[in-house]
């Protein structure tokens, strides 16, 4: 009987170790995959912030006829730079006012840049209580 046990012995050890070895690497790989996603949904989540700045200086264009204020841009939006171009309409928009927003934002080494463009009636901007 105690022939056997020293036979077989060591097999249990190193079935422990190679199980132990592959669960390792298997964490490992959902690890790596799971740092990749985080660093991809934080891409998108700059780009969406782009978006819903430059979308919301268009709507103030449309509504007021002037920009968000500096500071109020600023105070939402800290880590986006904005610019805009104001340019006349041609053709069959000559009566409105070609609007550029230009939003951009930094992620790691990458530059996010987004650019909308809405043509907006030169007509008297909307106000409360008219």
């Amino acid at each position: 009987m105690s022939h056997k046990k020293r036979r077989y012995g060591g097999f249990l050890f190193v079935e422990m170790t190679v199980a132990f070895t592959v669960i390792a690497m298997l964490l490992a790989g959902v690890a790596f995959s799971l740092n990749g996603i985080a660093k991809f949904n934080h891409y998108q989540l700059i780009r969406q912030q782009c978006i819903a700045a430059a979308q919301a200086e268009l709507d103030s264009f449309t509504a007021t006829g002037e920009p968000i204020k500096d500071e109020d841009f600023n105070r939402v939006w800290p880590q986006l730079k904005v610019s805009i171009e104001k340019t006349a309409g041609q053709g069959q928009w000559q009566a409105a006012q070609l609007v550029k927003v230009t939003t951009s934002g930094k992620y790691l080494r990458k530059q996010v840049i987004i650019e909308l463009s809405r043509y907006i009636s030169q007509a008297e901007p909307l106000t409360e209580g008219k």
